[in-house]
């Protein structure tokens, strides 16, 4: 992921400043959203990034499954992204990347925080007999 992301940063830094385009500039988070979505197709790719409590007692296929989410919420970013820089305006496809892919992404965020917070407590709760 580090490489990729910096790999992305040189190439699509580069690019922008040979084209001088803002339209390409307007489509970069779309490459970058299909880029990152494509790493986290790799089953597993979350493990490494998640807590020890968090590997113990959330199942394996629930970390696996919630990458998959990811993956698939920045390919629909990235489609999303593709049509407002192609057929909408600067001052919407600003809007959309701030507040819309951003909201997007702190939502799903959160949300599987909860989730894995949830099933951590669950599990660590005594037991009540």
């Amino acid at each position: 992921m580090q490489w990729m992301s910096l790999g992305l940063v040189v190439v699509l830094g580069g690019a922008t400043m040979l084209t001088q385009s803002p339209r390409f500039m307007m489509i970069k988070p779309t490459i970058v959203h299909f880029a990152v979505a494509t790493v986290m197709l790799r089953r597993g790719w979350m493990l490494r990034y998640l807590p020890e409590i968090v590997l113990r007692n959330v199942p394996e296929p629930t970390i696996v499954a919630a990458g998959y989410g990811w993956a698939g919420l920045l390919a629909l970013l990235g489609l999303a992204n593709l049509f407002i820089a192609l057929h909408l305006d600067f001052a919407t496809w600003a809007w959309f990347i701030f507040v819309g892919a951003g909201g997007a992404e702190l939502a799903a965020f959160v949300l599987q925080y909860g989730v894995f917070r949830a099933i951590v407590r669950r599990r660590l709760a005594p037991a009540t007999t």
